[in-house]
């Protein structure tokens, strides 16, 4: 008895992938091109490379402006002509957006690029995971106001280069230019920044923060209270208490 069996043949699609610059290239080096082919495919895929390394850039830079990133004017003036103003030292900026961009695959870096007896000039460069980087340039004499002397007026001036090429690479200003960089209506962040850095001893900075955090929960002011938060954590560093920190036990209570 012959079984008679039937196959059915499917129909396999072969979908043509379109070349690149790379299957090209090599292409042409498996058939001998001539230096000068080469030399234009190699451009080819060097060019289409960045364009993609701009574009995962362009996505990832505009994943980071959709965060909300608060810039608080953290220091207060205590002396001279501007006495009474606010501003934002470096950490406050570097601490404020560093995690949003971390989190897009960014990150900063500065480098001086003149260092003359009166010029200096600092870099930032921001850069993405994919290759593609976005720099900005400023220069300045080195700040010789006050008692300084010749190092510390270079160091002065490199620390308020670094800070604002960092805000114009990111596109970045502190909160609350309207009240004196004092955080929001109702609660003086840069006086409670200053109450907290001066504390001298475990007690009287546990006193602060349970009193400050508290008044900054109540005013609504929550990205303030995250980094005065910060501000006690960094003042236990210092003091380094023999118990457990302040912020942490004050944490709990805010509930």
């Amino acid at each position: 008895m012959n079984a008679v069996t039937t196959v059915e043949e499917k129909q396999v699609r072969v979908v043509e992938q379109q070349p690149t610059p790379a299957s090209m290239l090599a292409m042409a080096l498996q058939q001998g091109a001539g230096i000068d082919m080469i030399e234009r495919l190699m451009a080819l895929q060097a060019t289409m490379t960045a364009a993609a390394a701009k574009s995962d850039y362009d996505r990832a830079f505009a994943a980071f402006k959709a965060e909300s990133i608060h810039i608080f004017k953290g220091r207060k003036v205590t002396d001279g002509p501007l006495k009474g103003k606010s501003y934002a030292e470096l950490h406050d900026v570097v601490n404020a957006v560093t995690p949003a961009l971390s989190k897009h695959g960014l990150s900063f870096s500065w480098k001086l690029t003149k260092d003359d007896r009166d010029w200096l000039e600092i870099t930032c460069t921001v850069s993405h995971v994919g290759g593609h980087s976005e720099r900005v340039s400023m220069g300045g004499p080195p700040d010789a106001g006050g008692a300084k002397n010749a190092i510390q007026a270079r160091a002065s001036a490199i620390t308020y280069l670094s800070r604002y090429t960092l805000k114009a690479a990111l596109g970045v200003a502190e909160e609350n230019d309207d009240t004196d960089g004092n955080g929001p209506v109702g609660f003086d962040l840069a006086g409670a920044l200053h109450e907290v850095d001066t504390a001298a001893t475990w007690e009287a900075l546990e006193k602060s923060w349970k009193a400050l955090g508290k008044e900054a929960l109540k005013a609504g002011a929550k990205p303030a209270y995250d980094q005065l938060k910060q501000a006690v954590l960094r003042r236990q560093q210092a003091l380094r208490p023999a118990v457990a920190p302040a912020a942490a036990k004050a944490e709990g209570e805010q509930a």
